[in-house]
C-alpha cells in the first residue's frame, strides 16, 4: 500500500523528522512487514510511505493507534490535505 502526505509548502523536512523518530514503532508494528519513505522528486513536501502489512487489519488496526495516538493529530497543521491511502495488489509478472 502506499500513504501519500501532501504537506504544505517548505513544511516536507518536519514530516520527515517525526517520521524518522515514529517508523521504528510502526516496523514494529504486529503485522508490519516493511516500511520505505519517498519524496516526490519534483515536490519534496509530497512524502510516500511504501508499506507491506501482512493483512489490512492490521495496517487498520495500527492507524487507529496512530490516530488514539495524536500523531494525525499532531502533523495535521503542516498537512495541505488528508493523507491518501492506496491499496495496491502484487503481480508476479
Amino acid at each position: 500500500m502506499t500513504l501519500t502526505f501532501n504537506c504544505l509548502p517548505e513544511t516536507g523536512v518536519f514530516l520527515l523528522a517525526g517520521l524518522a523518530d515514529s517508523l521504528a514503532d510502526t516496523r514494529a508494528f504486529k503485522g508490519c512487514i516493511s516500511v520505505e519513505v519517498f519524496t516526490d522528486a519534483e515536490n519534496p513536501d509530497t512524502i510516500v510511505l511504501i508499506e507491506k502489512w501482512e493483512k489490512k487489519e492490521d495496517q487498520a488496526a495500527y492507524m487507529a493507534w496512530r490516530i488514539e495516538t495524536g500523531m494525525m493529530e499532531a502533523i495535521a497543521p503542516i498537512m495541505a490535505s488528508e493523507p491518501k491511502t492506496t491499496w495496491l495488489t502484487p503481480h508476479t509478472i
